[in-house]
């Protein structure tokens, strides 16, 4: 494989550490995002001496800051001339509502709204690049519905509910952003990852789950396996493309949540 830029949000743990470890030892260059500084130098570390890699970087900002997700698009637009793979991964699961600095309700801002801005900001590096695009869905967006009205958990919150929700809009924007790159050179594809044993997995079910590193697999294989580069606009489950919730076949929902989400950006004083 050729020397190929890697960009990972959410990879001081957890399946978004996983890839990154795998992806330094196929020969990428990995940037690493994450919230702590502390932490990323630990991963960075664990990474080098692990893989031998001088290629790996970090990238510090807290998604539930649009300030933080834009300085962050800035430094790597400034210090990358590609990205070749970019993994939108960093999550969430709130049991109880909570807003961010910018007024949005968490799990949706960092799960979803956060990526959905990093993405466009970084969009004309990433068609310069020719770049796969990978966002971070769930099964259980299938059990979500869409209510404009309340997107924000404004009438209703659960911690499900609004996890399930965060990641119905990963698969929307997934399909809405192929549309619009068709033909571009650029691929957008999500996933379900599987049921793995993450921070976010204990937060949200009593359940065990299975290593991380299965998860990291499904993401490296996306990233650069030919098989996958040929797709767009798809979403996977065990390296197969799967069935999606009918509401991501929507194009005027679609659009909706794209037209949504722009103008919740564009309030951000940057």
């Amino acid at each position: 494989m050729r020397q190929k830029v890697v960009c990972i949000t959410g990879s001081t743990d957890g399946i978004g550490r996983a890839a990154a470890l795998q992806s330094a030892e196929a020969g990428a260059s990995v940037i690493l995002h994450g919230r702590s500084r502390e932490r990323l130098e630990e991963v960075k570390k664990e990474i080098t001496l692990c893989t031998g890699s001088p290629r790996v970087s970090v990238i510090q900002a807290d998604f539930a800051s649009l300030g933080e997700v834009a300085a962050m698009a800035d430094s790597l637009r400034a210090g990358n001339d590609s990205i070749d793979v970019l993994i939108n991964n960093a999550g969430v699961y709130m049991d109880r509502r909570e807003l961010t600095i910018d007024g949005f309700e968490t799990t949706f801002a960092v799960n979803y709204l956060a990526h959905f801005y990093l993405t466009t900001l970084l969009e004309p590096l990433l068609l310069k690049s020719g770049a796969r695009i990978i966002n971070v869905s769930s099964v259980d967006h299938l059990s979500a519905g869409f209510d404009a009205g309340n997107m924000q958990g404004e009438q209703l919150y659960t911690g499900y509910g609004a996890y399930a929700f965060s990641k119905l809009c990963n698969v929307m924007f997934t399909v809405e952003h192929a549309e619009r790159l068709r033909g571009k050179g650029v691929t957008v594809n999500t996933l379900d990852p599987g049921v793995l044993a993450t921070k976010l997995l204990h937060a949200g079910w009593p359940m065990i789950g299975q290593d991380p590193v299965y998860g990291g697999e499904a993401l490296v294989w996306l990233a650069f396996s030919g098989e996958a580069g040929t797709m767009s606009g798809c979403y996977f489950e065990n390296n197969h493309p799967a069935s999606y919730s009918p509401l991501a076949e929507e194009p005027q929902l679609r659009c909706q949540l794209w037209n949504i989400s722009e103008e919740m950006v564009g309030r951000i004083d940057t």
